[in-house]
């Protein structure tokens, strides 16, 4: 994952190395004069310190108290919803009313997946990744998407790629908002909260609603 901080988890891992080096060899009553004896030791400190990278990157990465200092990236891990506002417009000028979206964000310490579905369309992201730049006040997540409008739709809204940018916002993050472009030269804002750690794999019925007519042609 970009912008992990290095250092500081460096210097827990080996003040981790240390006590666990201290502990074996108290344990076992070693003689540290001995240089054999002062060896002996690593190889249990070895596997102390795999577990708890494991650990880390497993589970505790999540932690809030981990947050900011050691992980700089948060956890958005569930389903997210809100609305996104196009800038498309119909044949006489006028812009849909905002469209009812939910997004799903699937993370782990290594990857983060996201998947936006409207009552017309499934998008799946292919690249992602967090900018984050405190010293710059940045905190944002981006990624690039491929968008597979439903069959029925595909003569008035064809398949596309696009990529969207979202602000992270709150100190206990529970909003996203950002904009997305698209190579059908459409943009435009979204602007989703937290609902639920969940990861719906279909539309809540209260999002399920589509401003766009049947006439439209494009988000």
């Amino acid at each position: 994952m970009k912008n992990f901080n290095l250092k500081p988890f460096l210097f827990i891992l080996l003040g981790f190395s240390g006590l666990a080096w201290f502990a074996v060899a108290r344990a076992s009553g070693l003689d540290m004069k001995n240089f054999f004896d002062f060896m002996r030791p690593i190889p249990k400190v070895v596997t102390a310190d795999l577990l708890l990278v494991a650990a880390f990157v497993n589970w505790a990465w999540r932690w809030k108290h981990l947050q900011g200092w050691l992980v700089p990236f948060p956890d958005l891990n569930g389903t997210w919803q809100g609305s996104i506002q196009t800038n498309w417009k119909d044949a006489n000028g006028n812009a849909p009313a905002p469209i009812p979206v939910a997004l799903t964000v699937k993370q782990t310490f290594g990857r983060v997946s996201c998947v936006m579905r409207t009552a017309e369309m499934e998008s799946h992201s292919y690249a992602e990744g967090f900018c984050i730049e405190r010293e710059r006040q940045i905190r944002q997540l981006c990624y690039s998407y491929t968008s597979r409008p439903k069959a029925s739709l595909r003569e008035r809204s064809t398949p596309h790629d696009g990529t969207v940018r979202f602000n992270i916002i709150g100190k206990a993050v529970n909003k996203l908002e950002g904009e997305y472009w698209t190579q059908r030269q459409t943009t435009g804002i979204v602007t989703l909260t937290f609902q639920t750690k969940d990861l719906l794999d279909e539309l809540p019925s209260d999002v399920s609603m589509h401003p766009m007519s049947v006439g439209s042609k494009q988000t």
